[in-house]
């Protein structure tokens, strides 16, 4: 047995695991048309391989992963490339995204690439890249990336994520009741790229079903350095630093990852797909999605990527009279869906139709009463009520100093809210607005660099261009019959240090009146970072006046000027 820890927080919402998670896992029938975004991943989108009019089969590749972060696309069957344009995806932003729209030929004709009986890590980790596999737990990172560790990083510890604590959702628990021996099978090839010691599964004991499906594959398997770990039904114990710190008393650093603390976590849907991946060659281009809500039958649907989210909600027998809106998602960490006609992707792991009994409309938020449930809920030990106060008063600072960018979105402060303040959207927002203020600094930095040696190219080109002209102007005869003389009592080397002594006190002059500006009230590092940044630009010009004086002198020297 492992020992269990409890986190701090966590919130215990109505699950609703019961509408969908009765009936097996159903297939959805071939449909005339698919829509594949071309991001369904953390990172950058992936690049269109194929042309309008081209054909495609199941399985082929039609968009092609981009440098770092990225996964590839693959087509969901065989049919004809109809268009390459943007449509609406299932995205909070509810605005659309480049998409490849398949029209389907009804051969269902798929790409058959048998996986090599040997092969080295690395062409392995590459093969899955170019499979797709992303993250099918929410984050949807590209899973060739978790699976490379850098040479100081060492994981001995590998947990599989079960849980699945979000209410309504199911789609993980059927998983777990019909294909334990892949998802275990699994488990070992991902314990076998990383070089983990032992493996733990984490399954909430809401789900005894699973819970013993999964613990008949273990016995079967005959595998000693795994165990399958029950956990308290807690939200939000699916979130991959709490599941971690239950299952073996390891808390993440602030700002940091489960890798940190020797531990990497993969959800239970990622290591089915990597397992098909590996032994049968299949890329990634279905997943479970759960259907679930206001809608005549509920269920779990093998689907399609690229499959229109109405087709799904059809086949659940369409939505019930008192239907009003759909979330991708939970209700504690979903979004409204803006349009049906978005397609499934690799994200969307779940379509609850909304209705007013379980759904009613909003509260008017009141103004914090500062009772401080928010912060006895949350997961994270963070205090919500402070960031928000500081968000809403647009310091942004301030709210940051309050570790905002530790929140984990779970939604359990919005939860216990007796004032109905939407907290979560408060600091989506204020993380939001201090990325923006990031990157204009950055922008500003880079510019004010440009800036600064610009100004200082020019400025000595002023310089040499006044030493040329000083030159040409001198007589030729005066050249001819100047006696030789040290450098210092040359009438010409002074001339120019002149020259250049002026040019330096006209910048110099030029600078002192350029005012600083925003610099009132600044705290101690950014006052001393402002005087480091002056003391450089000054040992700049410095060294180039100094440069300059020594080039004049050695021009003026005798040696130089003696004839030949």
């Amino acid at each position: 047995m492992t020992a269990l820890f409890k986190f701090p927080g966590g919130v215990h919402p109505p699950d609703h695991k019961a509408e969908s998670n009765t009936t097996p896992i159903r297939d959805l029938p071939l449909l005339p048309r698919y829509v594949v975004p071309l991001s369904q991943h953390l990172g950058k989108p992936a690049e269109p391989c194929v042309s309008v009019g081209e054909r495609v089969l199941g399985g082929q590749m039609i968009g092609a992963p981009k440098p770092g972060v990225s996964a590839a696309i693959h087509a969901p069957t065989s049919g004809r490339v109809s268009a390459i344009e943007a449509r609406p995806i299932a995205h909070p932003s509810g605005l659309n995204a480049p998409c490849i729209v398949i029209d389907s030929d009804g051969e269902d004709a798929c790409i058959t690439t048998p996986p090599p009986a040997h092969e080295d890590r690395e062409t392995q980790l590459t093969r899955l890249r170019n499979m797709g596999l992303a993250g099918l737990g929410g984050a949807v990172f590209p899973t060739h990336i978790k699976l490379a560790p850098g040479s100081d990083e060492h994981w001995p510890l590998l947990i599989l994520n079960g849980a699945e604590c979000e209410p309504w959702i199911t789609c993980d628990d059927r998983l777990m009741r019909e294909h334990a021996d892949a998802i275990l099978d699994g488990a070992h090839l991902i314990q076998n790229l990383i070089g983990a010691a032992q493996i733990l599964v984490g399954v909430e004991d809401n789900k005894p079903e699973a819970i013993a499906a999964l613990r008949s594959a273990a016995n079967t398997a005959s595998q000693s350095n795994i165990s399958i770990c029950p956990v308290p039904t807690l939200y939000p114990m699916g979130g991959g630093k709490q599941l971690t710190y239950a299952l073996t008393g390891r808390t993440t650093p602030s700002g940091g990852r489960t890798t940190d603390v020797g531990v990497q976590v993969f959800n239970v849907g990622t290591a089915y797909a990597l397992q098909h991946a590996i032994r049968h060659g299949e890329p990634l281009t279905r997943r479970i999605v759960t259907v679930t809500g206001a809608v005549k039958n509920p269920g779990n649907y093998a689907v399609r990527i690229g499959t229109p989210i109405s087709a799904l909600i059809a086949a659940a027998g369409g939505r019930t009279p008192n239907a009003y809106g759909t979330l991708i998602g939970g209700p504690m960490m979903g979004f409204d869906l803006a349009s049906d006609e978005a397609p499934v992707s690799k994200m969307v792991n779940c379509i609850l139709v909304k209705d007013n009994q379980n759904f009613p409309p909003p509260a008017p938020a009141l103004p914090c009463i500062r009772c401080g449930a928010c912060a006895r809920a949350c997961p994270v030990s963070l205090q919500p009520f402070e960031m928000h106060w500081y968000a809403r008063a647009h310091d942004f600072g301030k709210a940051q100093s309050f570790k905002l960018f530790d929140c984990i979105e779970c939604g359990c402060c919005d939860h216990v809210c007796p004032s109905h303040i939407p907290l979560v959207s408060f600091f989506r927002y204020a993380k939001s607005e201090i990325w923006a203020r990031e990157q204009e600094k950055d922008a500003a930095d880079r510019a004010r660099v440009r800036h600064e040696f610009r100004s200082f190219r020019l400025e000595r080109e002023k310089m040499e261009k006044a030493a040329k002209h000083a030159a040409a102007a001198k007589p030729k005869t005066e050249v001819a019959t100047a006696p030789a003389a040290v450098p210092d009592a040359d009438p010409e080397a002074a001339r120019k240090k002149a020259i250049l002594a002026a040019a330096m006190a006209r910048a110099a002059e030029a600078r002192k009146e350029i005012t600083p500006k925003n610099t009132e009230g600044l705290p101690e590092d950014k006052v001393r970072e402002i005087s480091e940044i002056e003391s450089r630009r000054a040992s700049l010009l410095q060294s180039v006046h100094d440069s300059i004086v020594k080039e004049e002198e050695e021009e003026s020297s005798p040696a130089q000027k003696e004839s030949p």
